[in-house]
């Protein structure tokens, strides 16, 4: 067995990489962490510099772990900002440090990648394992792993990694048929609101068209971008991605990209991105050149559960955080993230206020359950 760091998927063959992925998630495959690469979403300048871990046998890539040097914590989504403080006024440096997850995405997945027949839980403690030497071998002071797989959280804790639990809102068909199938399972205030909602978005003149990415125009591509970068630069950001990056994944893997356009008198005025994989829908990112009244919430939610309804998906999940899902029918879902700080004592109180915020996560998603907009058996 040899574990090598790689710090660039164009060294790995696109089938032996892809070989190890446990499932069809688009944000592993070798397409779409390459593309980041190319393009120069990730590198030096962007603070997430590629050192993947592969793990070898008889010069095939057996396993591996997606794995960056981070001299900030941005774009993670699983947030340490108190815990950089805190070893800043210790007088200890707190970067670099190492993060396993899917940059500036979060997106629960996979990632401890191993091939067919592989013990995958043993593969992903000789990972971690290498990943502590890697920390050593660069001053870095933790490593962490976000938004893993729900089956690798005891694997993290056997690794010596504390658990960090947080909550995303997640849709699943229950066997609806299509959209009147959904609105027919809601209480009927839930239901007469949602209505309410997508009626005004008709009455404003707005109508919609789902593109796969394999055919979007050159125009259609010049107007996603434009509504994906708005909604950055309105905030004084830079986009994460370049054009660069979407045309790379619109060209390798566009079969499994959605772009919904929202067209007010056939000129777009909105759009939201979406990712195909296995029976999942992914919500991205999305964008508008005007403010109409819940236009977000019909082109990112309700779009989002026509098209996974019509594509035949099972779930789809729209990012992180937003409490305002809940009463649209998107239900509470763990995620999980690991953590190992080199330092000893730190190490210790952090794994201690883990384990206080994941009971009081575990009550926070208790009780949001109860504001499900759904109706009971029977009843209106």
């Amino acid at each position: 067995m040899t574990i090598r760091v790689v710090e660039s998927l164009a060294g790995i063959p696109e089938a032996d990489w892809n070989r190890l992925l446990p499932d069809d998630n688009p944000f592993v495959s070798h397409a779409y962490l390459k593309a980041l690469e190319t393009s120069g979403a990730v590198g030096e300048d962007a603070g997430w510099v590629p050192v993947h871990l592969v793990d070898e046998h008889d010069g095939r890539p057996r396993a591996a772990l997606p794995l960056y040097l981070k001299d900030n914590s941005w774009g993670e989504f699983v947030f340490d900002f108190a815990w950089a403080e805190a070893y800043r006024r210790a007088g200890r440096e707190y970067y670099p440090k190492l993060v396993a997850a899917v940059p500036f995405t979060p997106v629960p997945g996979p990632r401890f990648l191993a091939a067919p027949g592989e013990d995958v839980q043993a593969r992903a403690g000789a990972l971690m394992a290498a990943a502590r030497e890697q920390a050593a071998a660069h001053g870095a002071s933790s490593l962490h792993i976000l938004f893993p797989e729900p089956e690798a959280a005891p694997w993290m804790a056997s690794g010596g990694l504390a658990l960090r639990q947080d909550c995303q809102f997640h849709w699943r068909d229950d066997g609806y048929g299509d959209f009147q199938g959904f609105l027919a399972a809601l209480t009927s205030s839930k239901r007469k609101k949602l209505k309410r909602e997508r009626r005004r978005v008709a009455e404003a003149g707005i109508g919609f068209r789902h593109v796969p990415g394999a055919e979007l125009s050159e125009p259609q591509f010049h107007d996603m971008y434009r509504f994906y970068a708005s909604s950055f630069l309105r905030r004084g950001m830079t986009p994460y991605f370049p054009p660069a990056f979407w045309r790379s994944v619109l060209s390798d893997m566009g079969d499994r990209i959605r772009v919904v356009l929202a067209e007010r008198d056939a000129t777009p005025v909105a759009c939201a991105i979406f990712f195909i994989g296995g029976d999942v829908l992914y919500g991205r990112y999305w964008g508008c050149d005007e403010d109409f009244h819940s236009l977000h919430f019909e082109t990112c939610f309700y779009q989002g559960i026509e098209l996974a309804l019509a594509e035949g998906l099972s779930r789809f999940e729209p990012g992180a955080q937003g409490e305002h899902k809940l009463r649209r029918g998107f239900r509470p879902v763990a995620t999980w993230s690991g953590h190992w700080l080199a330092d000893p004592g730190f190490h210790q109180a952090i794994d201690a206020w883990l384990a206080r915020e994941r009971a009081h996560m575990a009550a926070y998603m208790e009780s949001a359950a109860g504001h499900l907009p759904f109706r009971q058996e029977g009843a209106d």
